[in-house]
C-alpha cells in the first residue's frame, strides 16, 4: 500500500467526502493526512446513522431531573454546533489579537455520511455549505434564541443576568452583542450564523453499502469528492485543469452526450450538468474536481441503471465493473467527450 500524499492546507476543499469500498483507509486519511495537514486543528467527531437527526448535528433541548423531583431542561449543542462555536472562537481571537493572526482550523469529521438522511439532518444548515472564494459561507441563516444562546456559551460568552441584553466574556467586561461581534462575525448579533473559513467537513461514505439514504445532487454538488482505490494505491492521475472557456463547451459536450442517451437516464432534465457543478478555483476547474466529482455523479447517479453509454463513450472494449475502473481513465474520458465523434 502506498503512502497517501499530504494535500497542503490551501489545496485541501473546505468541504470533502472520501468514498470508496468498506476497508480502503478512508478514517486512516482523515487521521493521518488531512488533520495533520490543517493548522492546529482540533477535531469533533460524529457518525451518521439511520436515527440520526437534525437535533443532534445541531443540538437539542433536553430534560434534565432534579434530586429534588424536579425536572428542568438543559440546551445540549449538536456536532455541528460544537465544531462551528470553535472555529469562531478561533476566529475571533486571530482577528482580535495584534496583530491579527491566522485562525487555527477545526474539522468536523462525519463518518458515515450516506447511513444518515442527511437533508433531514443538515436541515437549513444545508444552506451554509455553498461557499465564497474566501472560505465563508456565501449566505447566512436564522437560529432560534436557545441554539444562539448555546452556540455563545461554547464560544466562552454568557448572557448577564443582572443587565438584560449585556453580555459578559471569560476576560471579563460586558457588551450588547453589536459591540462583540463586528467586522465579518457581525451576523451574530442578528442571530444568523456563518461557516468560517477555518472550519472544515470532511465525510466517509462506503459506496457498496445497501441500507443507506439517496443523498440528492443538491447536496452531493456542494462537496468535493476523492475517490480511494480497492487496492489501497494513490488515485490514478486526473485530466489536466480546464480553463473558465474549455469548462463551459465541455459541459455542452457532456449534455449532448446525455441527451443522445436519455433512453439509459431515469428523468433526463434532472441529470444534467450545470455551468457551476463544479466551482472554479485559482482560475481553472480542476482535473481531480471532473475526476471524483463529476465521473461519480455519472456513474452513480446518470447512468447508475447502464453503464454501456459510459463503455461506449471510452470505445476501448473494456468493460467497467466498479467506479475504479471508470475514474481510471479520468483524461480519455475528457478527451472522448470533447470529441466531435463521441
Amino acid at each position: 500500500m502506498q503512502e497517501a500524499s499530504a494535500p497542503s492546507a490551501s489545496s485541501l476543499p473546505r468541504q470533502l467526502i472520501l468514498f470508496g469500498s468498506p476497508g480502503t483507509g478512508k478514517s486512516n486519511k482523515v487521521d493521518k493526512v488531512i488533520a495533520p495537514s490543517l493548522r492546529k486543528a482540533s477535531m469533533v467527531k460524529t457518525i451518521f446513522h439511520p436515527e440520526y437527526t437534525y437535533g443532534d448535528f445541531m443540538g437539542r433541548l433536553m430534560p434534565l431531573s432534579q434530586p429534588d423531583g424536579r425536572v428542568s431542561y438543559c440546551y445540549y449543542p449538536g456536532h455541528f454546533m460544537q465544531a462551528l462555536a470553535k472555529a469562531l472562537m478561533l476566529h475571533r481571537q486571530a482577528t482580535q489579537a495584534s496583530p491579527p493572526e491566522q485562525a487555527d482550523d477545526v474539522l468536523l469529521v462525519i463518518d458515515e455520511i450516506n447511513r444518515g438522511n442527511s437533508a433531514a439532518i443538515f436541515g437549513t444548515a444545508f444552506q451554509l455549505l455553498d461557499r465564497d472564494e474566501n472560505g465563508w459561507s456565501s449566505y447566512d441563516v436564522n437560529i432560534s434564541d436557545m441554539e444562539l444562546e448555546g452556540l455563545l456559551q461554547l464560544m466562552g460568552i454568557h448572557r448577564c443576568t443582572r443587565y438584560p441584553g449585556l453580555y459578559e466574556t471569560e476576560q471579563g467586561g460586558r457588551k450588547a452583542l453589536a459591540e462583540l461581534f463586528e467586522g465579518d462575525l457581525d451576523f451574530l448579533a442578528q442571530r444568523r450564523i456563518k461557516i468560517p473559513p477555518n472550519l472544515h467537513l470532511v465525510g466517509t461514505m462506503n459506496t457498496s453499502d445497501e441500507s443507506i439514504y439517496y443523498m440528492d445532487s443538491a447536496f452531493k454538488r456542494r462537496w468535493s469528492w476523492e475517490y480511494m482505490p480497492l487496492d489501497g494505491s494513490n488515485p490514478p492521475a486526473p485530466p489536466t485543469d480546464l480553463s473558465e472557456k474549455d469548462w463551459l463547451a465541455f459541459v455542452a459536450q457532456l449534455n449532448a452526450f446525455i441527451c443522445r442517451h436519455a433512453a439509459s437516464v431515469r428523468k433526463v432534465e434532472d441529470k444534467l450538468i450545470g455551468h457551476f457543478f463544479i466551482r472554479i478555483r485559482n482560475g481553472v476547474i480542476p482535473g481531480s474536481e471532473i475526476q471524483n466529482k463529476l465521473m461519480f455523479f455519472l456513474w452513480d447517479t446518470v447512468f447508475a441503471r447502464d453503464k454501456r453509454p459510459l463503455e461506449d463513450l471510452l470505445a476501448d472494449g473494456s468493460k467497467l465493473l466498479t467506479f475504479g475502473d471508470f475514474s481510471a481513465q479520468a483524461s480519455r474520458f475528457v478527451e472522448r467527450v470533447a470529441s466531435p465523434e463521441a
